[in-house]
């Protein structure tokens, strides 16, 4: 498909003035002898041995070999005790370079709460936070101040508390000069990339509004509690059901979407207004006390207003995309192809371009700070929604407001919260109240 730039200049020219820049950019970052701390190969620490690390597993051996740099996977930590079963699974593959890439001594795999302190005094210089959410502003501070190479999951935080902690590591990575990748792929998926640089050059004039998407099915994980577990692992098995430990299906999965705005729009918004609710979920234990649909109206400077549907019912069609209109034209943010960039898929390019600015082979990435915020675009929609009122972006950050228990443990007490109500006084000061 023909590609034009807004100025009329033809693919081909487009494409070339485009490599031009690229390479220019390149020689910003000289190369260095030792990828990190001296070494000559990616020595990877997995904290967060569930679906989506093993996925990463996979993701970051790929990138390595494109590449072109040696790497093995080192070191596991998890806080269920999941890092031999890991090991054992990833060197069982049917990937042979995922099993030439596992190279975990039975002293390297840390299980526990403190886990993630045990994997990061080794000498893994590249670490991938694939944990609970919740975890997360705990886990990326220590990798900082282990001053390690990071790639995050996101989201980064599940709450206004967490989400400062997170932002004040993001500002010591920077200062430290550490390479940061997030697990927003779509930053690194050719045809959003492509796309969104038309759309920033003028593709469809001034943005005047948006609508972003996810409409899903539900996420289910643990669907019976064990006698043994205590309150703790039960909650973390069922982990997407609790609130608390994934921040609810806005913050978790829909923040994609919202990071799309952001990027798209060049900023954060500065108030929300939302509703919501669960209305498919029934009351069972294993579907916990996260809602299961918001709707909230984003306000961004200049009088931009994007519109945010999110929803997990079972048995309905799914939507998972975004629409930018502007004076000019619309745009669903990835509709102008490639722009002949010919990059791996998503979960592999961006490795792909976190090994490439460790190395030097492109200018530095940090991409900390960005993730922080478009997390927080999705704790402010939800609790817009839960507190049914329009929230200020400074307000909510700078507030006290924290649902991680006081006491993680695994023989403490941790009672599931309400379910969030707007309807009833003060509901959201309930899960500080009983912890």
């Amino acid at each position: 498909m023909e590609t034009k730039s807004p100025k009329g200049v033809n693919r081909r020219e487009f494409l070339k003035k485009a490599a031009v820049a690229s390479a220019a950019a390149a020689t910003v970052s000289a190369a260095r002898p030792g990828y990190v701390a001296g070494s000559d190969m990616l020595k990877i620490g997995l904290i967060g041995c569930g679906g989506r690390g093993r996925g990463a597993v996979a993701n970051v051996l790929r990138a390595a070999e494109v590449v072109g740099i040696p790497a093995q996977v080192v070191a596991l930590a998890d806080v269920l005790g999941r890092g031999q079963e890991a090991a054992r699974s990833l060197m069982g593959g049917k990937s042979k370079a995922v099993r030439e890439g596992i190279n975990v001594k039975p002293d390297m795999i840390f299980d526990g709460l403190d886990g993630y302190k045990k994997l990061l005094a080794t000498d893994v210089n590249y670490v991938m936070l694939a944990a609970y959410p919740a975890f997360r502003p705990e886990h990326f501070e220590a990798a900082v101040e282990a001053k390690k190479q990071i790639f995050t999951e996101k989201p980064v935080a599940v709450d206004p508390v967490g989400i400062r902690r997170f932002m004040k590591a993001a500002k010591r990575s920077e200062e430290l000069g550490l390479s940061v990748v997030a697990g927003t792929q779509r930053r690194h998926q050719a045809v959003y990339v492509n796309t969104i640089k038309q759309i920033h050059d003028g593709l469809i004039g001034d943005i005047i509004a948006g609508c972003v998407y996810w409409q899903g099915s539900p996420v289910i994980n643990a669907r019976e509690r064990d006698p043994k577990w205590g309150d703790l692992e039960w909650q973390l098995r069922a982990w997407y059901a609790h609130l608390w430990v994934s921040g609810d299906n806005i913050v978790e999965q829909h923040v994609h979407n919202l990071d799309i705005a952001n990027w798209v729009l060049k900023a954060h918004p500065i108030r929300a207004f939302g509703n919501g609710g669960r209305a498919w979920k029934r009351r069972d234990a294993f579907l916990g006390n996260i809602w299961d649909n918001f709707s909230i109206d984003y306000e961004y400077p200049k009088g931009v207003h994007v519109f945010s549907m999110s929803r997990h019912f079972s048995d309905l069609p799914s939507k998972i995309d975004e629409l930018f209109l502007g004076t000019k034209g619309q745009s669903n943010a990835h509709d102008k192809g490639d722009g002949g960039l010919q990059w791996e898929e998503p979960y592999v390019q961006e490795h792909v371009h976190l090994i490439q600015s460790i190395i030097g082979k492109r200018p530095k990435i940090n991409e900390a700070m960005q993730v922080a915020e478009s997390t927080f675009t999705a704790i402010l929609g939800r609790e817009s929604a839960y507190q049914g009122k329009p929230l200020e972006w400074d307000a909510l950050l700078n507030s006290d407001l924290s649902y991680v228990p006081k006491e993680i443990s695994w023989e403490a007490k941790i009672p599931v919260a309400p379910v969030p109500h707007p309807g009833a006084p003060n509901w959201w000061k309930v899960p500080m109240e009983c912890l």
